[in-house]
């Protein structure tokens, strides 16, 4: 129905029923709004003209909205109580209207499963999305791929959006980023205001994969400016990356030093428990049926990171389908890792390189890892720590902690050493050339 042409089909009704003073000064004047729940509501000028219609004409307009809109009911507003009316109603809009999410459902605190190797960085992580721009600002998350970053950082956002919706929270990735950069400076019709508007008016801001900002000078300087901004306003800052800040090549020291304010957590890969509850959690959320000596064959085999762990999953369910049967068996768990079995064998790792070192010096294991400090030996040993720095792109924390038993400074001296050493120093440069070929 047209609310506006049917109106005015009243008023051609009314026109010649009442003075024409009276038509001109009240009931012309009316202004049709919208009906609802069988009620036609009209605005008036004034409260004066909607007590004079009530008190005069109501009769007459009901009759004429009887004729004319199928209903005799109306309910005249005046100025206040017209911008109560709009006020509600927009109210009502805005809590009915539902924004897009964009971060992955599938991704929340619930569903991520805490062990041994994460524990600590799902809690600051927790205590970030509960108190965001109050604690751990800015929160620098770093560990290698598949290991479960992207689920924390869309986490926070799922976790914010459902507990404070009032917030502003925007999730990119790097390359995101950077691109949206790049297109302002090229794109004339496309104002630098604009671009620091959708970055900087946020309540919390996180970066994925901060990493490929490195060399990126123009990109660096917007994005320190950027987190300036943000910090000094107490807004939350998060950022994910490969490696720690320090790592991070041609990253400019202030970036480090900013991105080092904060509090640095990183994941490392999960032991067989937490694999094997990953394992669990994936099965009953994808309704996938496996025995738990074929889950527990999963976990002891894929050692390399969440993705991989779920995809071996997938491809065992998979394979029991093609077979028709129900439920899968350790039986279909091998044959899923057949391949997999097969790429790991030429996959390099932490080991295949300290054996390849070991054989290329005559040395042993000991005394790559140990502290013995003859020239030879620390020579050798430099040029692991190196080659595992460089080849498996390791975090130099994590080398000292878990491989050779020292801290990162002696890590970092080590493998500086070797990188100052390359094209000055023939015979550690022909052997890094020589060990890179044979690993690679």
């Amino acid at each position: 129905m047209d609310i506006q042409e049917k109106w005015q089909e009243v008023l051609d009704d009314l026109i010649n029923q009442v003075t024409a003073i009276s038509y001109d000064m009240f009931i012309k004047k009316l202004i049709p709004i919208e009906i609802k729940d069988g009620k036609l509501y009209l605005k008036a000028g004034n409260s004066m003209t909607k007590q004079i219609v009530n008190n005069s004409y109501s009769f007459l307009i009901s009759e004429a909205l009887e004729q004319h809109f199928g209903l005799d009911e109306f309910e005249i507003l005046d100025p206040a109580e017209y911008e109560d009316y709009i006020k509600v109603y927009e109210d009502k809009l805005k809590t009915q209207e539902k924004k897009p999410n964009p971060f992955n459902p599938k991704y929340t605190f619930e569903n991520f499963v805490v062990g041994k190797s994460n524990q600590f960085v799902y809690s600051a992580v927790r205590s970030v999305a509960e108190s965001p721009g109050t604690r751990f600002n800015p929160l620098f998350i770093h560990g290698g791929v598949g290991l479960g970053k992207t689920h924390l950082l869309h986490a926070i956002g799922n976790y914010i959006l459902e507990h404070s919706p009032n917030l502003k929270v925007l999730y990119v990735t790097c390359e995101k980023f950077t691109n949206d950069y790049l297109e302002t400076l090229q794109d004339s019709s496309k104002k630098i205001g604009q671009f620091r508007e959708k970055y900087r008016n946020v309540d919390v801001l996180m970066v994925d994969d901060i990493q490929f900002i490195s060399a990126k000078k123009a990109t660096q300087e917007e994005f320190f400016h950027t987190f300036n901004d943000l910090y000094q306003n107490n807004k939350q800052i998060i950022i994910s990356s490969d490696r720690p800040p320090k790592e991070i090549s041609t990253l400019e020291e202030r970036l480090v030093s900013r991105f080092s304010m904060g509090l640095i957590q990183d994941i490392q890969q999960p032991d067989f428990e937490t694999r094997y509850v990953i394992l669990q959690k994936k099965a009953q959320m994808e309704n996938i049926s496996i025995d738990n000596e074929a889950m527990a064959y999963i976990a002891e085999n894929v050692v390399t990171n969440i993705r991989e762990l779920e995809g071996v999953l997938s491809k065992t369910s998979f394979l029991t389908q093609l077979l028709g049967r129900n439920r899968s068996t350790v039986e279909d768990a091998k044959e899923a890792l057949k391949n997999v079995a097969i790429e790991d064998k030429s996959r390099l790792t932490v080991e295949k390189i300290i054996s390849e070192v070991c054989v290329y010096y005559n040395l042993t294991r000991e005394d790559i890892i140990g502290s013995k400090r003859n020239k030879e030996i620390a020579d050798a040993r430099h040029i692991c720590i190196y080659l595992i720095s460089e080849l498996l792109n390791m975090p130099l924390a994590t080398i000292g902690r878990e491989i050779f038993g020292r801290d990162h400074t002696t890590i970092m001296h080590a493998r500086n050493k070797i990188t100052d050493s390359l094209g000055v120093n023939e015979r550690i440069t022909q052997d890094v050339n020589n060990l890179k070929q044979k690993l690679q």
